[in-house]
């Protein structure tokens, strides 16, 4: 906002124009007090100097004219308006309260006409319809007072209170309106409010599913490279009279696991520096064709896996499928590395355009283990698998078969080619 001091404190957002409360700073409607803007202060002194102007201006043609003038009334009617005149600085905390009063006093003082009618334009503005209907009627009645008490020779009587109902009319009307106005703009900054909250939440929101995307990217990716590395160190470790010749191919696949999984690890970890802004898709995302490299880089590591492809061709599954069927395997291959070593795995791909792709990942039990015994995982791989799986339009099933052997299975959409 531009110019804050130009707008009423009822408009403003920023929390000194909030409503308050505090001790004694309540009033009897329950309303908190509202702090008065630049505006708001400038309305409130240019309303008491025109209510005191204008009362003593109609105070001087009342004395103006011929005829007696009671002292006693004179001096009640200037007092009594000077009060009612002071009663507006308190206004705006209660509006309805000095509103009743200024009409008791309008009822027979010349000096409080301005007072009275500022006091019932600002309970229309601030107040709902049945206390602006009863402050008007009020009125009404202290102005029918006030023409039996103090009648004017220059207008027939019924005239001067068609003129005095007419004019109650149009100050009511106009603070209706003008509360219409303001509830309107409150509603529309209300509106634009919650719309941009709702904007930050689905940023926050997708940030927080990029996040989710990339830890379970970097679980898929570093749970293989450092189990490939935990295989080969614990060989070098068990191993201490190998052949050089086998040490050194050891070593080198350490070193280059290491190496990558660094890497990936560096990676994900500048994306999420980035506040998860970034685009970590820009590295080529493993697909179906790559399934038999896989598979021979975990032989090298030592893995006994048996493969069987049954589809017309591994490029040709779409992307998204082939990479979720990618990381089942992967996923699949290493729990057979962590919980079921020396044991053999067979990897099954069958499927193709139109009936779906499916993928199967069998190990029997271990040798000298139940696999009844929990194994020693958190767990979390296999659950982020199924929420990778089913955010594709997939199902995912694992755990022991009759036969003894455990079985990771994921069918996969492949659509008909058009």
């Amino acid at each position: 906002m531009e110019h804050p001091s130009l707008v009423p404190a009822q408009l403003l957002g920023d929390p000194a124009a909030a409503p308050e409360r505090s001790p004694g700073t309540t009033s009897g409607t329950g309303r908190s007090r509202v702090r008065r803007s630049v505006r708001d202060w400038a309305v409130d002194v240019a309303a008491f100097l025109f209510a005191i102007a204008f009362g003593l201006v109609v105070v001087g043609i009342t004395l103006s004219e011929p005829g007696p003038h009671p002292d006693a009334l004179i001096a009640a009617d200037i007092a009594a308006g000077t009060i009612g005149c002071l009663l507006l600085w308190l206004r705006r905390r209660w509006p309805v309260g000095v509103a009743v009063v200024l009409a008791l006093i309008g009822s027979f003082s010349d000096m409080s006409g301005a007072a009275v009618l500022i006091a019932l334009f600002t309970v229309a503005v601030h107040r709902r319809l049945p206390p602006v209907l009863a402050v008007a009627g009020l009125n009404l009645a202290s102005f029918v007072a006030y023409c039996l008490l103090r009648p004017t020779e220059d207008m027939p009587l019924p005239l001067f209170l068609g003129f005095g109902v007419v004019l109650i009319a149009a100050v009511v009307a106009w603070g209706l309106f003008v509360r219409a106005r303001r509830q309107l703009v409150l509603s529309l900054r209300e509106r634009a409010v919650r719309a941009e909250d709702e904007q930050q939440r689905r940023v926050e929101q997708a940030r927080h599913l990029e996040r989710t995307r990339i830890a379970r990217e970097m679980h898929d990716v570093l749970a293989h490279r450092l189990s490939l590395l935990s295989m080969h160190a614990g060989a070098l470790e068990f191993r201490p009279d190998a052949p050089a010749a086998e040490v050194a191919q050891a070593a080198g696949v350490v070193r280059a696991s290491a190496r990558q999984a660094l890497e990936d690890l560096r990676e994900v970890i500048g994306v999420l520096r980035d506040g998860g802004d970034g685009d970590p898709s820009t590295r080529p995302q493993p697909t179906l064709a790559d399934l038999p490299t896989l598979i021979e880089e975990c032989r090298r590591a030592g893995v006994r896996v048996r493969a069987e492809y049954r589809v017309p061709e591994l490029r040709s599954a779409p992307a998204a499928t082939g990479r979720n069927a990618y990381r089942v395997v992967q996923e699949g291959l290493t729990n057979v590395r962590k919980h079921a070593p020396g044991t053999v795995a067979a990897v099954l791909v069958t499927g193709g355009p139109g009936t779906g792709l499916t993928v199967e990942v069998r190990n029997p039990t271990p040798a000298g283990g139940e696999h009844g015994t929990p194994l020693p995982s958190a767990g979390t791989g296999l659950v982020g698998l199924l929420e990778r799986v089913s955010l594709g339009g997939g199902h995912l099933e694992h755990g022991w078969t009759t036969d003894g052997e455990f079985r990771l299975r994921a069918e996969l959409p492949w659509p008909a080619a058009a």
